[in-house]
């Protein structure tokens, strides 16, 4: 993971070589040689992400981004990109993000799980419903496009939840290899943690709009970026607003910056008349893997 841009860019490679200092460890190992298991250890895996996205971004020159968004994790990325938080606040949020919610995690056992084929209402519809019904408390976690939503709950909720959509006609129905219960009220005490240090975080004015995951709407301010910033620790991700949103303000152009394709895909089904690429594809990246 970056490997290639490491060796290719000495912009990437500064980068990179800074977020080593900053970490204290050579996180570049991990990400450049590590095995699978040392990349999913929760130190390592949100930074490696987060970093690999952010120098992709900054080191091409082709494209300016007139907007940005990031899907949950990608959202501190976005904010690193339009220089509402500079790379090592960036850095050390999502650091702090990611051990805090560790340690959270670990306290109750939830679940997240994945729900395709049928319509977001009925889905969220039927999720209150079968919360009642079962007693155990499961949430929307991911809105990520139309028909493809994440749940996310208690991991006996999420095993009833599943199954119940799965017989009522889900072309899938699936509990998600990710322990934790992300952007829901299971978090509170997670947000409570890293509200202390968003606050103390310094916040630039942005040099272009962010839709952010709490409402998929186009921000600027600072005080609503860093309060929205908050609340989407506990909050859903509202992609599928958030891409009808860039595109009825008229975004022609969608460039994915990220470890593969899964963003493009839906943006592709959901605005099929636009270019959805990834930055991959742009003139500085051309022939390196």
């Amino acid at each position: 993971m970056g490997k290639e841009l490491y060796n290719n860019f000495p912009e990437a490679r500064d980068y990179f070589e800074y977020a080593n200092e900053l970490l204290g460890r050579r996180i570049t190992d991990v990400m450049f040689f590590g095995s699978e298991l040392e990349l999913f250890e929760t130190i390592n895996t949100q930074p490696s992400v987060f970093l690999y996205s952010v120098i992709l971004a900054l080191t091409q020159k082709d494209i300016v981004p007139d907007v940005v968004a990031g899907h949950s994790l990608g959202e501190y990325s976005a904010l690193v990109v339009n220089n509402t938080l500079s790379f090592e606040d960036g850095l050390n949020l999502v650091l702090n993000r990611a051990l805090i919610a560790q340690k959270i995690c670990v306290k109750v056992e939830t679940a997240m799980g994945a729900i395709i084929g049928l319509p977001d209402d009925y889905v969220e519809k039927r999720l209150n419903e079968i919360s009642k019904e079962s007693g155990e408390h499961i949430y929307f976690a991911n809105y990520n496009g139309p028909g493809q939503v994440v749940i996310t709950g208690s991991k006996r909720g999420i095993r009833v939840a599943c199954k119940i959509f799965k017989e009522e006609g889900a072309k899938k129905a699936v509990p998600l290899s990710i322990s934790g219960s992300f952007h829901s009220p299971f978090m509170e005490e997670a947000k409570q943690e890293l509200e202390k240090i968003i606050r103390h975080t310094k916040f630039s004015s942005p040099t272009c709009p962010i839709y952010q995951c709490v409402d998929g709407l186009a921000h600027t301010d600072i005080n609503e970026i860093r309060n929205n910033l908050v609340e989407h620790i506990t909050h859903p991700v509202m992609w599928t607003n958030m891409v009808r949103n860039m595109e009825k303000s008229g975004v022609k152009e969608y460039y994915e910056v990220g470890l593969d394709d899964t963003l493009q895909k839906i943006v592709a089904r959901m605005c099929p008349d636009k270019k959805v690429v990834s930055i991959m594809e742009v003139q500085t990246y051309h022939g390196i893997k």
